[in-house]
C-alpha cells in the first residue's frame, strides 16, 4: 500500500490507517527528520523479525532504534536517566539524534542484544510523532539504505515504494527525504561520546 499524507498537516483518517496496519502486526515505511526508515511495532515479535530478516539483521547484534513521541516515553524503556542525560536528551529532541542507552526492564526481550543497548529517538517530524502518538506505544525502527553498491539512504517515497511494495504492508509518501543519518551519540559511558556525526550538532 502507498499511502500519501501531508508533512505538515497529516490527515487524522490516514495516521489511523497507518495505526492499524502497526496492530495487525505490519511493517511500514515512514518519513523521519533524517532518512526514511522501515519500522513496526516494538511489542510484535513476527514483525521484528520480518524487519530483521528483510535487513539480514541478527536481533541479538543489532542496535534497533525506539522512535518515542517523548522523553517520558524514552523513560520507560530505558534503564534510570541520570540527571545529565536526561537534561541533554530534553535539550536536543525532538531532532535528528539517536542516543544509545541501557536497556530497561520494560523492553521487549526480542530486541535486547548482547550489549544490553537500545537506540532512542525522538523525531522531529509531524508524521512520525503523529502515528506515535496514535498508537500509544514506541515504533522499532531502522534506516533505510539501498541494497547497491553506493549504499545510499533513499529519499525519494515513490521509488521506494517501487522497490518495497513486495516486501513491507506500507509505505507512506512524506515527501523527499533527507540523505544524511541522525547523529549518534553513546550514552551508555562517561563522558558520553558522538559516534556518528549527523546533520545538526549536539547542543551539550
Amino acid at each position: 500500500m502507498f499511502l500519501e499524507i501531508h508533512p505538515d498537516n497529516p490527515q487524522e483518517r490516514y495516521i489511523m490507517q497507518v495505526t492499524e496496519v502497526l496492530e495487525d502486526g505490519g511493517v511500514i515505511i515512514l518519513p523521519t527528520d533524517t532518512v526514511y526508515g522501515i519500522a513496526c511495532d516494538s511489542t510484535n515479535q513476527k514483525a521484528i523479525g520480518k524487519i530483521s530478516r528483510l535487513k539480514n539483521l541478527d536481533p541479538s547484534k543489532a542496535l534497533f532504534t525506539l522512535l518515542c513521541d517523548d522523553i517520558a516515553q524514552v523513560a520507560q524503556y530505558a534503564w534510570q536517566l541520570d540527571n545529565q542525560i536526561f537534561k541533554l536528551i530534553k535539550r536536543n529532541t525532538p531532532g535528528p539524534f539517536t542516543f544509545i542507552l541501557k536497556s530497561g526492564r520494560a523492553l521487549p526481550k526480542l530486541l535486547l542484544n548482547r550489549r544490553k543497548t537500545i537506540g532512542v529517538r525522538i523525531p522531529d517530524n509531524h508524521i512520525a510523532q503523529a502515528i506515535i502518538k496514535t498508537f500509544g506505544r514506541p515504533l522499532i525502527s531502522t534506516s533505510l539504505i539501498s541494497d547497491d553498491d553506493i549504499h545510499q539512504y533513499p529519499n525519494d517515497p515513490w521509488e521506494i515504494h517501487q522497490e518495497y511494495e513486495n516486501r513491507v504492508d506500507m509505505v507512506i509518501d512524506g515527501g523527499l527525504g533527507g540523505m544524511d543519518p541522525s547523529t549518534v551519540v553513546d550514552c551508555t559511558q562517561t563522558p558520553y561520546e558522538i559516534i556518528r556525526q549527523g546533520p545538526v550538532e549536539l547542543v551539550e
